[in-house]
């Protein structure tokens, strides 16, 4: 049986057994307090993991609206509304694709605008008519395209110079209508043209010199019709078929008054005298930086010293002593160009009118960069042009562009899209002539909805029905990419347009960063100041 304490002992043993204690832990005031130290090593690795942390971005603060860049990391976003200055550091979503853990990072540039540049700020009451073309014109144009009812912007500041008889730079975006800026003056032109039949040889008034035989066969099937409704033969002269082929393009009764070539092939027929420019009264360089780069300039440089360039509008004034007005036409006019146009033609007696959108990120097209792995490619692009496939099948929807850097990409691709029982066709530089021949009409008209294709698909070929655009490869140079995106949002496209990039290799994510820049900026892309003028109103 437990004895029970009295209450004051009780009390009394637990302050001689917490009395130690308490003295332990609270000395008087001249004792030290006890110090508890910490090891050496974990002390370090504290350190270490304190100077290795980045400190955390700023918080973004944005309020609702449309947003200029989307990216996956919210705090990445741009609105619509803000724009960054020169000197302002830009917070790029693309900073870290350099890095293998950035894959399957993704942004996109939105559209900030549903029309085309070169249709906004259009008057209603604006007219062919006004431009100073004359009736027969009109009416073929009418005639030919009826949908075509008011001028572009860079058709309305190009088309009545040229009827002045000035030379012209015409430097502007992609689908902005170049193509009739220069064919509506060349046919005019010819009107009041007498046709001296005094050559041998064929020997026509206007001549078209442009990089490839498909922009070759779109521009016959655009000036073709327009000159059939005056009275005009309009000739395609193609090259990759040797001699023989060239002399029976030549050959066809009637001769040519517009004649339509490729550098390579025309310069063939010089050599052999099968064609003469003696009467030459209008010379148009279509799609002219890639005409003046080295790969044609040889070429480009037999072909002006044989036409008679007119140094100025008073020498065009002779219809029995023609000389060539000079129209130079493109989408990219890169720094360096600017020399080479001063082998064609002395800078003062060139007109210039560029749009103010040259060089920049087109505003009404999105635009996607995805980083991934090479082996990813493959699996991501099958997926697109499935969702691609259940959107064409449960409503109207455009057709597809797959860009690829190299011949053998384009073939490899097709082998893979013939496994997954994918119809497509393909274009690329290395096919004979006779299978290239027609390819992208066949595309134009709508017999394959899918076209895997190299660069040589990416200028100046007409493309309204393209809905998007693939870069399977990512374009090597940034006036690439330009031509590559230009061909969506074309004037006259039925259908949005978007362009979807996937970025590999470090290079790759070089470019990215310089057009996420320059649209975080609104400016145009870096490298690509040209010394052209300043540019039209818009």
């Amino acid at each position: 049986m437990a004895l029970a304490l009295p209450p004051r002992l009780s009390l009394l043993t637990v302050r001689l057994l917490l009395s130690p204690r308490r003295d332990l832990a609270v000395g008087g005031p001249d004792e030290p307090l006890p110090v508890v130290r910490i090891p050496r090593t974990l002390l370090r690795r504290q350190e270490q993991r304190h100077s290795g942390r980045r400190s955390p971005p700023p918080p973004v603060l944005v309020r609702p609206g449309r947003l200029l860049i989307s990216a996956r990391r919210p705090e990445f976003n741009q609105p619509a509304r803000l724009t960054l200055a020169r000197w302002e550091s830009a917070p790029l979503a693309s900073r870290g694709w350099k890095n293998r853990r950035a894959r399957w990072d993704h942004f996109s540039i939105e559209r900030a605008q549903h029309k085309a540049p070169a249709l906004r700020n259009l008057s209603s009451e604006s007219s062919f008519a006004d431009l100073g073309l004359e009736s027969p014109v009109l009416r073929a144009l009418q005639e030919v395209a009826p949908e075509v009812v008011r001028p572009t912007t860079v058709q309305s500041s190009t088309i009545p110079p040229l009827l002045r008889g000035r030379h012209i730079l015409c430097a502007a975006e992609t689908g902005s209508g170049k193509t009739l800026s220069y064919l509506l003056p060349l046919l005019q032109r010819l009107l009041g043209r007498p046709n001296l039949d005094s050559f041998t040889i064929p020997a026509p008034r206007g001549l078209v010199l442009v990089p490839s035989r498909e922009l070759a066969e779109q521009v016959q099937a655009v000036a073709q019709p327009l000159g059939f409704s005056l009275g005009f033969q309009v000739r395609k002269l193609g090259g990759g078929h040797g001699m023989s082929r060239i002399r029976l393009q030549l050959s066809k009764q009637p001769p040519a008054d517009v004649l339509v070539a490729t550098p390579g092939a025309l310069w063939k027929a010089l050599k052999r005298q099968l064609v003469s420019l003696e009467q030459l009264s209008y010379l148009v360089l279509d799609e002219a930086d890639t005409l003046l780069d080295e790969s044609f300039l040889e070429f480009v440089d037999y072909i002006l010293e044989k036409s008679h360039i007119a140094e100025g509008p008073d020498d065009l004034k002779d219809p029995f002593n023609p000389k060539a007005q000079l129209v130079l036409v493109g989408a990219t006019f890169p720094e360096g160009v600017g020399q080479l146009l001063s082998k064609v033609a002395s800078s003062d007696s060139l007109t210039t009118i560029t749009s103010s959108k040259l060089h920049c990120i087109m505003p009404h097209v999105k635009q996607t960069f995805m980083k991934l792995k090479g082996a990813e490619k493959v699996a991501e692009l099958m997926q697109i042009l499935k969702q691609h496939d259940r959107a064409h099948r449960t409503g109207p929807s455009g057709t597809v562009l797959v860009f690829c850097n190299s011949s053998s990409t384009v073939n490899w691709l097709g082998y893979i899209l013939d496994d997954h029982k994918i119809q497509h066709l393909r274009l690329q530089g290395q096919m004979p002539a006779s299978m290239r021949a027609g390819i992208f009409q066949s595309f134009q008209k709508g017999s394959r909805d899918i076209l895997l294709c190299t660069d040589i698909a990416s200028r100046g070929l007409d493309s309204t029905n393209v809905e998007l655009v693939v870069n399977y490869d990512f374009p090597l140079t940034l006036q690439d990419y330009i031509h590559r995106a230009g061909r969506v949002g074309r004037v006259g496209s039925k259908v949005p347009g978007t362009v979807i990039s996937f970025v590999t290799h470090p290079w790759d994510v070089t470019l990215v960063q310089k057009i996420e820049l320059a649209a975080r900026r609104k400016r145009s892309l870096p490298g690509l100041e040209s010394s052209v003028r300043e540019p039209v109103s818009q």
